[in-house]
């Protein structure tokens, strides 16, 4: 809908720092355009000033000015001829994201198990067999499960345990199902279901 006269947001120019403005990024295209030198560098001194008053809270850090000269430059899309009182070179660097830091590849394969059941998949791998290997085979598929069913969406299915725990250990650990006991428990969403009833 196109009304005469209702200027829109959406069909203005995208503003290049919107926490400065509209009003602020008309006054830097306006000193762009002044003729003298003189004039554009009176004219961006009175624009900081201005700048300085819409954001109030960076006045603590140590290079509130620098950074306000930075912004200048940059909503000047660095065609504000003057003499800068800063050195704004490095303004670019403000816009730039920061890169994603990746994460270890075991964390991404087992993060509904955690990093704990990951070394004790190590530990099983390791241990003869005996008493002490069943035990903490026992607690670690009782772990196992809980952490499925908390980070796997409710997820409690005994065969992926053992399936997941022969995986990981490299087939050393062999649940058998029609023996193996695992704890009786119930899943967080079951809990939630049965304090909402009452």
């Amino acid at each position: 809908m196109n009304i005469k006269g209702l200027d829109y947001n959406t069909q203005r120019e995208k503003l290049i720092m919107p926490e400065y403005g509209r009003e602020i990024q008309k006054m830097v295209d306006h000193a762009i355009g002044l003729a003298s030198k003189a004039e554009r560098q009176k004219c961006a001194q009175a624009i900081v000033k201005m700048m300085e008053t819409k954001v109030p809270q960076q006045r603590d850090n140590a290079d509130y000015r620098q950074m306000l000269w930075d912004h200048l430059y940059l909503m000047s899309r660095k065609e504000l001829d003057i003499d800068w009182p800063f050195d704004v070179t490095a303004a670019e660097k403000l816009h730039d994201k920061p890169q994603p830091i990746p994460l270890p590849k075991e964390q991404t394969r087992l993060r509904h198990y955690g990093k704990l059941i990951e070394e004790l998949f190590e530990k099983l791998k390791t241990m003869p067999a005996g008493e002490e290997r069943d035990a903490l085979t026992y607690y670690t598929a009782n772990q196992m499960k809980r952490n499925l069913a908390t980070w796997g969406h409710g997820s409690m299915d005994d065969e992926k345990v053992a399936n997941d725990l022969a995986y990981y250990t490299d087939g050393v650990i062999q649940l058998d199902l029609n023996t193996f006991k695992f704890e009786k428990f119930t899943s967080t969403e079951d809990s939630k279901k049965t304090k909402k009833k009452k």
